[in-house]
């Protein structure tokens, strides 16, 4: 025990007196490890453990696809439900549906976001609650009106009641119902992605849902595909309205979504923070070699005193655990910063809000392991190295030059070169997130999302239970809204917010049969005459409908520009007829009497972005909203002021016509609406993080070089002081410094353009641009080239400038 206090204290002495290395090497380590460790436990809360549920492995959604190849939840009536529960491949299903209630009883009405669940729901995923007991079949008996009680999620028990320990018993009040509040749930529960309240639904309710299943053991999907297939192929015969035209069972995996939108994304981030911690490692290993060089002269003099050869090594490992250590309890710390920062730049809505994401044991436990593994690399193998020095040569006068072994040399080049050759990489691809991410900011919108906030409106059931008092009601909102003084303009749209607006709707064109009428689509919006003032769109052919036409359902419609030259490439379109076909039917949506008859087409209005800000342009109809009312509707405002300062004001307009009526969540700007786009806030983490470790890479890269050089310089002291005593000049002195390291720079320059050239569709296609393949840009790769370049002269400049300034009479005086 002295023994290894007296090591640690000489250790410690020595860090200390070179402060400089020992700032460099615990940097090094801590940034590799900090960016490793925040980045891989993001991929262990988001992608490897992203739901509490026992079976998870089992846990699926009942979707279908369409023709196009979109994925949906498949909705089904009770009686389907009823069917559901004989499928042999199904253990347990639950179907739910999510709503907005508003919290009245008090003084300040609060919108809630509601789940509501069959009794199967929380059997089937098996997670206890925190406090009191989950919902179970009992509380939605079939046939009957379920239980008046409801279970709370973690997040909103600690929002709205303070994490009251006794709620349990308590009542709450949720659209004039009174609840009793019978449990609540984990903090991580993740079913209903952001759900509030948690409430029982009979299976027989109209309304319908989304479905959940869990296959029995060792029932694959595919084959719970098959079996299920003709039982939808029936459902579509019997309401073909309620599902897409010749749909296929797609049954995906709980997790499946969350793979598919966040997969790539995270394990390219990392890659990039894996490259980050091989450069940090292999520069501690450039420093701790040098330094041990350095100290040849050192540990020939203790072992010619008498210390053992495993003395040395156990000085020299409590070094660098010392350093390794320190480097982990920072990397750590750094993490924990780091993870914050990742979290919040992680696309919302790609995964459950609810995730939980933090650093926790097997992170821990991985962290500890990565600074083992480069204390072992970069301790254990210089330790032994240098544990036997040759004495008679080192206590020689000409030490340095004793020391300077070619292997020694070698290894210090390849280092260098591996180190240039991953920054190189991450400098590429850095470029290349940065592009494709620059380029969906350059895409042309079509519209004006400046000062342009939604309204979401839900409607209760059994209100406004008829076509004309739904239109009227909106059209009184509506108005209440606009006579607002800051409000310019205000207009109605269901489904038509960008820049995702609309969905996918087969039609027919009168006169002009289609030679594929099952794949003829077209986004479907509906809107009021006000919607394309409000953001700034131009009509370029035609006119707008009235608010007469609106009020009587007028069959009317307005294409876009690529409808229009999609199917009318030669002519004009206006006074062509269209006909909208499957409007669906569903129980609390009401059509116009006309709504399912031919449209006549009056108008051409100009693109817009509606399908994503990375795609382009799909083929567009717009309607009057009044040709289908929905249990709810959007109003798109645009004011004068920034929007956020009216919302209050916005919720009073309402009120003012009614006073119980919500609104979604919280008033959103079309300009968040864009950032919460998943291309787009992906794009933005990818580049933000890669061009952050990209950086930290190059200065690590810089140091190791700069390192390499300097211990180089002072090996051949003697030899440059002889050089220059015999007439060499400086600059001759400088060159022969630059071109001993640009062998190394020239080497990784070299391996990192052809792993960057070699695997550019690989990454291309993780980073999210598939089209223009960014990595082959010439600008791009010479831009990186010349930067790497740049900077590897700039970290040789200082010791080329020592080597060219040592005085001859001193060097030789030192041999």
């Amino acid at each position: 025990m002295v023994t290894l206090l007296q090591d640690i204290r000489y250790a410690f002495r020595q860090l200390h007196n070179h402060l400089g290395f020992a700032l460099t090497a615990i940097l090094s380590l801590a940034l590799g490890i900090g960016a490793t460790v925040s980045v891989f436990s993001v991929i262990y809360g988001v992608l490897l453990h992203p739901f509490p549920y026992a079976d998870v492995d089992r846990l699926a959604n009942l979707s279908i696809r369409d023709q196009k190849g979109n994925i949906s939840d498949a909705w089904f009536s009770g009686q389907q439900l009823r069917e559901l529960r004989n499928v042999h491949a199904f253990e347990n299903i639950a179907s739910w549906r999510l709503g907005f209630l508003e919290i009245t009883g008090g003084e300040i009405p609060e919108n809630v976001r509601a789940y509501f669940g069959i009794g199967e729901t929380f059997p089937t995923l098996r997670v206890p609650p925190l406090l009191g007991r989950n919902l179970g079949p009992s509380d939605s008996p079939d046939g009957q009106e379920p239980q008046p009680v409801a279970v709370l999620h973690y997040r909103f028990w600690q929002r709205h009641f303070n994490g009251d320990p006794a709620i349990i018993g308590k009542t709450l009040e949720l659209d004039h119902k009174r609840y009793t509040i019978v449990g609540v749930t984990r903090p991580n529960f993740t079913e209903g992605w952001g759900t509030d309240v948690y409430l029982p639904q009979e299976i027989g309710n109209p309304l319908g849902g989304g479905v959940m299943v869990k296959l029995r053991p060792g029932v694959s999907l595919a084959a719970a595909d098959a079996e299920m297939q003709p039982l939808l192929d029936r459902y579509m015969h019997e309401r073909p309205l309620d599902f897409p035209k010749n749909a296929k069972v797609d049954i995906r995996l709980l997790t499946w979504e969350i793979t598919h939108n966040m997969g790539s994304t995270l394990y390219l981030l990392f890659g990039a923070v894996a490259m980050l911690l091989a450069i940090g490692c292999s520069n501690v290993s450039i420093l701790l070699l040098a330094r041990g060089t350095a100290r040849q002269h050192e540990f020939a003099v203790r072992a010619a005193v008498g210390a053992g050869s495993i003395r040395i090594v156990r000085q020299l490992l409590t070094e660098s655990l010392m350093l390794a250590l320190t480097g982990a309890v920072l990397g750590v710390m750094l993490a924990s910063r780091l993870l914050v920062v990742i979290i919040a730049w992680l696309p919302p809505r790609l995964f459950p809000p609810d995730v939980a994401i933090h650093i926790n044991l097997p992170v821990l436990l991985f962290s500890v392991v990565v600074a083992l593994l480069t204390t072992v690399f970069f301790g254990l193998i210089p330790a032994l190295q240098m544990a036997k020095p040759e004495i008679s040569r080192v206590m020689q006068s000409a030490t340095t030059r004793a020391a300077g072994s070619v292997r020694g040399k070698r290894l210090h080049a390849m280092l260098v070169a591996a180190q240039i050759a991953l920054t190189m990489m991450l400098l590429t691809v850095a470029g290349a997130a940065i592009e494709s991410f620059i380029h969906i900011l350059r895409v042309p919108l079509g519209y004006n999302p400046h000062n342009v906030v939604s309204v979401g409106i839900p409607l209760r059931e059994n209100t406004y239970t008829n076509w004309q008092a739904r239109v009227n009601y909106f059209e009184q909102l509506r108005a209440s809204i606009a006579a607002l003084p800051d409000v310019i303009s205000a207009s109605i749209t269901t489904g038509g917010t960008p820049p995702g607006g609309g969905w996918w709707q087969r039609f027919d064109l009168l006169g002009k049969p289609s030679l594929s009428p099952e794949s003829q689509y077209a986004k479907f919006n509906l809107i009021d005459s006000d919607y394309f003032r409000t953001l700034q769109t131009p009509l370029l052919e035609g006119r707008a409908w009235t608010p007469a036409e609106i009020a009587h359902g007028t069959p009317l419609a307005i294409v876009n520009q690529t409808f229009a030259r999609q199917y009318f490439p030669e002519g004009s379109i206006l006074g062509h007829s269209l006909k909208v076909l499957d409007l669906r039917n569903d129980p609390g949506v009401w059509n116009a009497p006309e709504a399912s008859g031919w449209m006549q087409i009056i108008g051409v209005v100009a693109d817009s972005i509606n399908d994503g800000v990375d795609q382009p342009t799909r083929p567009a109809m717009f309607v009057p909203y009044s040709t289908q009312l929905w249990m709810g509707t959007q109003f798109l405002v645009r004011t004068r002021i920034a929007p956020d300062s009216l919302q209050n004001s916005i919720r009073r307009q309402i009120a003012l016509v009614n006073p119980n009526q919500p609104a979604f969540g919280a008033i959103a700007s079309l300009e968040k609406w864009i950032r919460d786009e998943p291309v787009w806030a992906r794009g933005r983490l990818i580049s933000a993080l890669f061009a952050g470790f990209s950086i930290l890479a190059l200065i690590l890269s810089a140091v190791g070089l700069y390192s390499v050089v300097s211990y180089s310089v002072a090996q051949r002291t003697n030899e440059f002081g002889i050089r220059i005593a015999l007439g060499a000049q400086k600059s001759d002195v400088s060159k022969i410094v630059l071109a001993s390291a640009g062998i190394s720079v020239g080497l990784g320059v070299l391996t990192g353009l052809a792993l960057s050239l070699g695997l550019h569709r690989f990454i291309s296609g993780w980073v999210g641009n598939t089209t223009n393949h960014p990595l082959t840009h010439p600008l791009i790769v010479l831009s990186v080239s010349l930067l790497l370049v740049v900077v590897a002269v700039m970290a040789c400049l200082m010791p080329a400038r020592r080597a060219s300034s040592v005085d001859p009479m001193t060097a030789l005086r030192c041999d």
